[in-house]
């Protein structure tokens, strides 16, 4: 449908529009902390022109006889279990009777919200499965988000809002420019409730949209601070591939994409496991590249997924909407208590080590950076690169920085030699063993 030409002020008259339109007509399916999304629909009046039934199995024995056992509770595969479930049973009963007039949906999640002691995984699946017409296939929108309240009835209440706007958005603006549907999704929400790092979007209602360009959307649009590519280019829950394990990372921008890339990053996994870390798991290799970095021009979204698609071969990779690599180290302990291991060349390090490129170079911003950075557990992996290739990227800030030896030799982080006072806090992090040289394996 096309987008009404008055929107509803609020999530109360979003839900009203959803029940007064004779034309969809399905059902709410909410387990764990979720449960608020039909509450509105309910409140609102007129839900009878909407919901066909409401289902909350809570307890687990009764959600694994209704959906299947051996799936986590709050993940995507439980997700596509409701959905299909109640997507079936709907037409089964009500496809003969109504289904020549009947746009069918069904909406479902699955949320864990903070539990007494605020130590658990607070997140949630949201999705809707929907026919944008009677009778055609079905089309899907799935969604991960992080809780970010403080309390676990703010949680429900945001989530209750973000299940609305999805509806709403889905019904009514779906035709609209990507942005418009992705901030009709945002609709009196922000980052500080919700943190959406997973959108997916297929089925014939989508087909003239790429997900993965949803995906980066989400970033740019500040719905979501970071999104994991896997090794076959589709975007993932970041937990289930960053929990519990030590973490070695490769930031840049990969314009070009050299080969000692990956050489860096296997060098860097190498050093962990000879510093004797003995994790449960092994060491996850990935790379990070930045919408917004702190040196060099930021990629368009052609440019960003023409990367993942060239560097999925060699890892998975983060796309994120960090600046400073403690907003990255930030980002990583939400999923780890193990070590985090930055790789980098010495180009890279440099322009760790300069104050300018923080904050409009404010008096102590760099000592401020690396004190965040350089906590929990976190250090700095340094990798040779060649000495012309160090010169051209230091171009612009060669007065901060010498460079001992020959023209011929590659050039170690023994070589870098900031100027005063930089090369004092210099001296200091690698005599603390923060900056380490790592050579190629």
């Amino acid at each position: 449908m096309n987008a009404n030409s008055s929107t509803p002020p609020n999530v109360h008259g979003k839900a009203l529009a959803v029940n007064l339109d004779a034309s969809s007509y399905g059902t709410f399916a909410e387990i764990g902390a979720g449960q608020e999304v039909a509450r509105y629909f309910f409140t609102v009046g007129g839900a009878s022109g909407t919901v066909s039934q409401t289902i909350s199995a809570y307890d687990k024995t009764f959600s694994d006889l209704r959906y299947g056992a051996g799936t986590r509770y709050v993940s995507r595969e439980r997700l596509l279990e409701m959905l299909e479930h109640e997507y079936k049973l709907l037409l089964e009963r009500l496809s003969a009777s109504r289904g020549t007039t009947t746009r069918f949906f069904v909406f479902a999640d699955t949320a864990s919200a903070r539990n007494y002691k605020g130590d658990n995984e607070q997140h949630a699946w949201v999705g809707l499965r929907f026919q944008s017409k009677p009778g055609e296939e079905p089309s899907d929108v799935l969604l991960h988000v992080n809780l970010m309240d403080s309390t676990a009835q703010l949680q429900q209440q945001a989530l209750g809002v973000l299940g609305v706007n999805l509806i709403y958005a889905t019904f009514f603006q779906r035709d609209a420019q990507l942005g418009e549907f992705l901030s009709a999704l945002w609709h009196e929400l922000s980052m500080d409730r919700l943190e959406v790092d997973v959108i997916e979007l297929r089925g014939p209602a989508f087909q003239a949209i790429d997900a993965r360009v949803a995906c980066l959307q989400l970033i740019r649009s500040e719905m979501g601070r970071a999104l994991v590519f896997d090794t076959s280019g589709q975007a993932v829950e970041p937990s289930s591939v960053l929990r519990k394990r030590p973490l070695v990372v490769e930031r840049g921008l990969f314009d070009p994409i050299g080969p000692h890339h990956e050489s860096l990053l296997r060098s860097a996994a190498k050093e962990l496991q000879a510093e004797g870390v003995q994790p449960t798991h092994g060491p996850f290799e990935f790379l990070e590249l930045s919408l917004v970095p702190v040196v060099g021009t930021p990629p368009n979204d052609a440019e960003v997924l023409s990367r993942v698609d060239h560097l999925k071969q060699m890892a998975p990779i983060i796309v994120s909407g960090f600046g400073e690599s403690s907003r990255l180290a930030d980002f990583l302990r939400r999923y780890t208590k193990e070590p985090i291991r930055f790789a980098m060349g010495i180009a890279h390090l440099a322009s760790l080590l300069e104050e300018r490129l923080y904050h409009h170079g404010e008096a102590g911003q760099l000592l401020e950076e690396l004190g965040k950075l350089f906590t929990r557990n976190v250090k700095v992996y340094v990798y040779p690169m060649p000495r012309d290739v160090v010169l051209n990227a230091l171009e612009s800030s060669a007065e901060h920085f010498q460079i001992s030896g020959t023209d011929g030799d590659l050039v170690t982080a023994d070589n870098l030699l900031p100027r005063p006072p930089i090369q004092h806090l210099y001296r200091y992090l690698r005599e603390s063993g923060w900056v380490i040289a790592v050579a190629p394996r």
